[in-house]
């Protein structure tokens, strides 16, 4: 397709009136799959496109947007900022809101890109000018590209700000309409992103407020569609400057997290599971989350019960929860750390390393890998291990390839293996013979299969 394109843009070129030319050409590109589009325009010369807008005439501009949408969508942000930057920053002064839309469109995929993101941090006038035209109130863009934008720099927050679109949105916080209050705080998020988001908002309050919201929202019946907005953002909040340093200065957020895993709300205790997750992860979260003591033993037997007899989408939330809770890499072990993760495993059942092991027999596939991702987690640990050696057919079960059939399944066992030859304590805990076998089932790879040699005698019926 490559070659009718370039010859429809000749004849464009080439003709005083290319209203038909532009709609084959529109035609020729609607009809290309983007993989293919790509490398068709990758040489052509889309200026001429960009220079058609530049008429009063409403539907050469119409036709030339819907060419330059497809076409551009097919391009990586990193060529629009290379090559197309003064024709987007063209666009966003244009008169017609369609070509603005699209400059605009187009501006958020470079804002988005490392490498344009740099371009666009050194052009103030192109800054100046997305914000001029996202100002506009007939311009019906995505507040996306508002944070985008912001996130860009220090300086383009600045200009945002100055140009009272943020404050615009921080008010939408707690606006009457729940649904453009859920919006708003998604944003905000995003923008608490950047370190200068963060202080942005800092400074404005808006932490104090979202904390302020997250207590009011006990008494309000519509709190569910915006909730776990607010949880997500001091979730991430904690993950990118320090999970204690926000659980003692919101410890709201850390209650209604443990409230919403124990209350099984089908909208809130997922949200309220990824957190706990990703909280635990870290050295430092797991060490706030047990100095709630009863509080997170109570989360972790509810977590438990669910994993034992909840819904399987549930359940898979509840494993991967305890997969992240109870992950301790090597590097980070120290004997408190281990009795912390060893009490938590502990606390899931008189017989977790059964419990666990049950789930992964059960037909649904993601179960089992979501169970084997748990002894992925521990399987560094010497409590953990000790407790593989004391289990009757653990060890027999982990090495057996007949168990579990699937690409994701065999990766989710052999990561398993993997991570209990990662530990040193591997080889004194499970004896010379099982560390062989286990090394040799790494050694073979996720994928082997036994040879079954046969022999057929010659003359045999």
């Amino acid at each position: 397709m490559a070659a009718p394109i370039e010859s429809l843009l000749n004849e464009i070129c080439e003709s005083e009136d290319p209203i038909e030319e532009l709609k084959s050409l529109r035609t020729a590109v609607l009809a290309t799959p983007v993989s293919g589009l790509r490398q068709a325009v990758s040489g052509a010369r889309l200026e001429i496109i960009f220079g058609l807008l530049n008429t009063n005439d409403k539907e050469q501009i119409e036709v030339c947007v819907e060419i330059l949408s497809r076409v551009l969508q097919a391009l990586e942000p990193v060529q629009l900022s290379q090559n197309y930057k003064t024709a987007l920053q063209s666009g966003l002064n244009h008169p017609n809101d369609s070509v603005k839309l699209l400059a605009l469109t187009q501006m958020g995929r470079v804002a988005g890109h490392t490498d344009g993101v740099t371009q666009m941090q050194n052009s103030a006038q192109i800054l100046r000018d997305v914000i001029q035209c996202i100002s506009v109130e007939r311009i019906a863009v995505a507040k996306e590209l508002i944070v985008e934008v912001s996130r860009v720099s220090p300086v383009s927050l600045g200009y945002c700000a100055n140009s009272g679109l943020i404050s615009q949105m921080l008010e939408e916080l707690t606006g009457d309409d729940v649904l453009v209050r859920a919006t708003a705080i998604e944003m905000v998020t995003n923008l608490a992103q950047s370190q200068h988001g963060r202080q942005y908002l800092a400074q404005q309050g808006i932490m104090d407020k979202i904390s302020n919201m997250i207590i009011a929202a006990e008494s309000d019946p519509f709190s569910s569609l915006y909730l776990p907005g607010l949880v997500k953002f001091f979730g991430s909040l904690a993950i990118m400057d320090s999970p204690q340093q926000v659980c003692e200065k919101y410890p709201v957020f850390l209650e209604v997290v443990f409230s919403m895993a124990m209350n099984l709300d089908p909208t809130l205790t997922p949200v309220a599971l990824d957190t706990l997750g990703v909280l635990g992860n870290t050295v430092e979260g797991k060490q706030v989350l047990q100095k709630t003591g009863e509080k997170f033993t109570s989360v972790l037997k509810r977590i438990s019960k669910v994993v034992a007899d909840g819904a399987t989408e549930l359940r898979v939330r509840c494993l991967e929860a305890l997969a992240h809770l109870l992950t301790l890499p090597v590097e980070q072990q120290t004997d408190d750390l281990l009795l912390l993760t060893e009490s938590w495993f502990n606390c899931l059942s008189s017989q977790p390393m059964l419990m666990i092991r049950n789930i992964s027999t059960q037909p649904f596939p993601e179960l089992y890998c979501c169970a084997l991702r748990i002894f992925t987690a521990i399987g560094c640990q010497p409590w953990a291990q000790q407790l593989m050696m004391d289990t009757p057919g653990f060890v027999e079960w982990l090495m057996d390839r007949s168990v579990g059939t699937g690409k994701e399944a065999k990766d989710c066992k052999f990561e398993v293996v993997g991570a209990v030859l990662s530990s040193s304590s591997a080889r004194e805990i499970f004896g010379g013979h099982n560390y062989l076998k286990l090394k040799t089932y790494l050694n073979e790879g996720p994928y082997y299969v036994n040879a079954v040699s046969s022999v057929i005698t010659e003359g045999a019926d």
